[in-house]
């Protein structure tokens, strides 16, 4: 979920996670599934069994068939706003995956437009009619690897709350990007930008800000989320763009954001954490 860069990234205040809260959203996830040793593959390449659907209008129904499987590819058509949703939760594991865009635009001047939301929780759509309560590595193009706080509610306005935090800088354009040792900030419903986010990047269709390692439109790209306890790392092509700790809730679904472009998926996995250290790049 792409929100405006100049309204929406920026430090907020401490915000406390109230417990009720907390247990009442991870209430529907079942029993979380942790990988040990073998990796687990939420999409069998035939079928969306792993998956349950979402769609903002129409719910769980898919009349259009938006969500399909297209020569052994997850493909989302671009049509509406909502995800795709694994059928089990999960914690402490490493996802590893590839996308690649599709023809189809929301027909906006504006950047192709999806995400990985970790650590999903409570009902179908509670973020908006669209999502759910989670942490977002952005993939609008420019701008993979930034994270938001999605923040949700149930029927009665009872908050699902997410929260994190991060070392950043200061960059010249006064907006937080990531940077190891950095000051810590905390978030909570706006987005912090990758170490290397363009300044002043227009975020125009098919464009790419000036260090970007995301692929070229039409090649795919290898996203890594590693999720340890309460510390979530992003890898873009091999490469370290964002880490947070601190991170509330750290258990939950993962889903793939449809919000109208045409997005494929493959390889995705659910591996077990490797017990080495991370090598990470310092941007």
């Amino acid at each position: 979920m792409l929100q405006s860069c100049f309204l929406l990234c920026g430090a907020l205040g401490v915000l406390s996670v109230p417990c009720a809260a907390q247990q009442g959203s991870q209430s529907h996830l079942g029993q979380a599934i942790t990988p040990h040793e073998k990796t687990i593959h939420p999409f069998n390449g035939t079928d969306l069994n792993g998956f349950t659907k979402w769609l903002e209008e129409t719910g769980s129904e898919d009349p259009q068939q938006e969500y399909q499987v297209t020569d052994g590819m997850v493909h989302i058509g671009g049509r509406g706003m909502g995800c795709l949703a694994t059928v089990d939760a999960y914690k402490d594991y490493h996802l590893s995956l590839e996308y690649k865009w599709g023809k189809r635009t929301d027909g906006s001047k504006y950047v192709r437009n999806s995400g990985i939301l970790l650590h999903a929780n409570g009902p179908p759509g509670n973020a908006g009619g669209k999502w759910m309560a989670s942490v977002e590595c952005q993939l609008a193009q420019g701008c993979e690897g930034d994270v938001i706080c999605i923040q949700g509610q149930d029927k009665t306005g009872q908050k699902y709350p997410v929260t994190l935090m991060s070392e950043t800088r200061m960059a010249s354009d006064g907006r937080t990007r990531w940077q190891p040792g950095g000051t810590q900030v905390q978030y909570s419903g706006k987005q912090f930008w990758w170490s290397k986010h363009q300044v002043d990047f227009q975020e125009l269709l098919d464009t790419r800000g000036s260090e970007d390692v995301a692929s070229p439109l039409g090649e795919w790209t290898k996203v890594e989320c590693i999720c340890d306890g309460d510390r979530v790392t992003i890898r873009i092509n091999g490469t370290v763009v964002n880490e947070c700790f601190n991170v509330s809730p750290s258990v939950g679904k993962i889903l793939l954001e449809n919000e109208k472009n045409e997005i494929y998926f493959r390889n995705i996995e659910i591996q077990p954490l490797k017990k080495t250290a991370l090598q990470k790049e310092t941007p």
